[in-house]
C-alpha cells in the first residue's frame, strides 16, 4: 500500500498524517478508531514505514529499503505489536512494552508500537499504559487501534490524537477489491454482501464466493428453464457449498441479489445491476417475467431468510423456496 492508495479510502486521515510527516510534527500517541475493515492497520504500518524510512523524499516511504521491507514482513526490531492475549490485553503485556520503551532502539533511537483492540486492555493494563503515555520516551510513537473507542479510558484518549476512520462506500470498497486483483463482478457482489473489507477478503479465500455465485447462477437458470433439474442441483451443489446457517444466509442473499437485478432489468433501470456480466441472461428472463411475478419471488426469498433464524431443516427450507420461485 502507498499513501496515495490509502488516500482513496481514508482521505481525511491520510491528509492529517502526511501533513504531520512533511512538517515533522508527528505526535507521540495516536488512537485510530473506526469499524473493522476500514484500513486502520494498513495506515498504522504505512505510518511506521514513513517514520523509519531514510530514503523517502516526501511522506511516501520508498518501500524498498531494509526498514520498509522488515516492517512489511513483521520483523523490524524497533516496531512492536501488541494484541489481546486471549480475551484481553493484560498488564504484563503493557509492562513489557514499557520496558521496551526504556531501551534505546536497536538500530536507531526511534521506536514504534501498535496496540490492536486497545479497548480490550484490562483496567490495570490501561492504567499502566496511561503512565507511560504521560511520560513518553522520545522519539517514540504509539498507535492504538480500536473499534469501540467508548470503551477506552478518557484519560488515554485525551493524551492521544484521535483519528476517525470512516466506513468505505460500496464504490470505494469495489475499487479496493479490484485493485487487489478481484474481478469486478465478484467485487460488486462482495460490496452488497458486506460493508467490511476484511470480511470481503475472507469470503474470497479458496474462491468460496466465486463458487457460491456459480451455484446461484445455475440454480436460478434451472428455476427459470429447467425446473426438473433444480432439486438435483440443490442436493449436489447448493447444500454441500452453503454449510450452516451463516453460509446458507449468504446464499439466500445472493438469490435475492439476482432477483433484484431481474426486477431492475424489467424496469429498465440497469445502472445499479450487480450481475454485470450476465446482462443477456437477465434480459432474456426479464422478457418472459412480469414485475408482479418477480415481486412474489423476492417475497418468497425474504420469507425464507426470516425462517432461517428458527430451527428449520435447510433442505426443506430450500425445497419450499425453489417451488415458490418456480411457481412465481
Amino acid at each position: 500500500m502507498t499513501w496515495e492508495q490509502l488516500n482513496q479510502t481514508q482521505h481525511k486521515v491520510v491528509q492529517i498524517l502526511t501533513n504531520s510527516i512533511h512538517k515533522d510534527r508527528l505526535t507521540h500517541a495516536y488512537v485510530f478508531e473506526g469499524s473493522r475493515g476500514t484500513g486502520k492497520m494498513e495506515v498504522a504500518l504505512q505510518l511506521g514505514k514513513s517514520y523509519f524510512c531514510k530514503e523517502k523524499t516526501t511522506a511516501e516511504p520508498c518501500g524498498e529499503c531494509s526498514d520498509c521491507k522488515r516492517i512489511s514482513s513483521g520483523n523490524h526490531p524497533d516496531v512492536h505489536l501488541i494484541s489481546p492475549d486471549g480475551q484481553s490485553i493484560k498488564k504484563q503485556q503493557v509492562e513489557l512494552l514499557r520496558t521496551e520503551f526504556s531501551y534505546r532502539g536497536m538500530e536507531s533511537k526511534q521506536k514504534f508500537y501498535i496496540i490492536k483492540h486497545a479497548e480490550k486492555m484490562t483496567p490495570s493494563a490501561a492504567n499502566s499504559l496511561l503512565k507511560f503515555l504521560e511520560e513518553p520516551e522520545a522519539p517514540t510513537i504509539a498507535v492504538l487501534l480500536t473499534e469501540h473507542i467508548h470503551q477506552m479510558l478518557n484519560t488515554i484518549i485525551s493524551r492521544s490524537q484521535v483519528l476517525s476512520f470512516t466506513p468505505l462506500s460500496n464504490r470505494e470498497m469495489e475499487m479496493v477489491l479490484v485493485d487487489e486483483g478481484i474481478s469486478r463482478p465478484i467485487a460488486k457482489i462482495l460490496t452488497e454482501m458486506t460493508s467490511n473489507l476484511e470480511d470481503a477478503r475472507q469470503l474470497c479465500q479458496e474462491d468460496w464466493i466465486v463458487q457460491a455465485r456459480n451455484v446461484v447462477l445455475q440454480l436460478t437458470e434451472e428455476v427459470y428453464s429447467r425446473p426438473q433439474q433444480m432439486f438435483f442441483t440443490l442436493q449436489e451443489k447448493w447444500l454441500p457449498h452453503f454449510k450452516g446457517k451463516e453460509e446458507l444466509g449468504l446464499g439466500i442473499d445472493l438469490l435475492l441479489l439476482w432477483y433484484r437485478d431481474l426486477l431492475y432489468t424489467q424496469l429498465g433501470e440497469k445502472e445499479g445491476l450487480i450481475f454485470v456480466d450476465q446482462l443477456e441472461r437477465l434480459d432474456h428472463q426479464a422478457l418472459y417475467s412480469s414485475q408482479e411475478k418477480i415481486s412474489r419471488q423476492m417475497s418468497a426469498i425474504f420469507d425464507a431468510k426470516r425462517h432461517l433464524s428458527s430451527n428449520v431443516n435447510p433442505q426443506l427450507l430450500m425445497e419450499r423456496l425453489l417451488l415458490r420461485l418456480q411457481e412465481g
